[in-house]
């Protein structure tokens, strides 16, 4: 069964908005026959991906590194719960075992989780889609920004092309199944 990596808050962010719809996501990706990868905690959006992965009749693949476990963060109520020794290797398993990755709201660990996947698909050490799921206008600065990147001569029309921003969980779907690989050059 493929599976999706979800990078998200541990925190719930100031709109309800975020959390409807992570559980929403949550259950499309379920139904699209997805299992879940997430960073393992129950706490903020990314308890919720969990529970509403759970209560969905999902598959949930937990990385989380042992100083958060030993805070107590860990989702103890998931099928499969990774504990590592740090973040390094939290985003080596995460990598490991995905066969995609969308970002839904969250802070500075989102966003260097899924721009560490967008650099890995453009050094050619994955192939593997990206998506930004972009609940109610959250990443839109965030991909004018991206698309000035381009413009600015700083990131290929290609490597643009390699991310997707979108603004339903279906259309995240939608864009893995149609994803087209382009030859990985290194393995991780």
């Amino acid at each position: 069964m493929p599976r999706i990596a979800v990078f998200c808050g541990a925190a719930h962010g100031r709109s309800p908005e975020y959390a409807t719809s992570a559980a929403e996501a949550a259950r499309v990706f379920v139904a699209a026959g997805y299992e879940i990868v997430y960073g393992g905690g129950h706490v903020g959006l990314m308890g919720t991906v969990a529970d509403a992965a759970l209560a969905a009749g999902g598959v949930v693949h937990g990385v989380i590194p042992t100083a958060l476990m030993d805070r107590e963060l860990g989702h103890k109520g998931i099928q499969h719960l990774h504990v590592v020794p740090d973040m390094h290797a939290r985003k080596a398993m995460m990598a490991d075992l995905a066969d995609g990755f969308v970002a839904l709201p969250g802070g500075i660990g989102t966003l260097e989780e899924i721009f560490e996947q967008w650099t890995w698909t453009q050094l050619g050490y994955h192939a593997k889609p990206i998506a930004f799921l972009d609940v109610a206008g959250f990443y839109k600065p965030l991909a004018g920004f991206l698309d000035q990147l381009v413009a600015t001569g700083f990131v290929k029309p290609e490597s643009r092309a390699a991310v997707t921003v979108v603004s339903t969980p279906e259309a995240v779907v939608e864009a893995f199944r149609s994803h087209r690989a382009p030859p990985v050059r290194w393995k991780t």
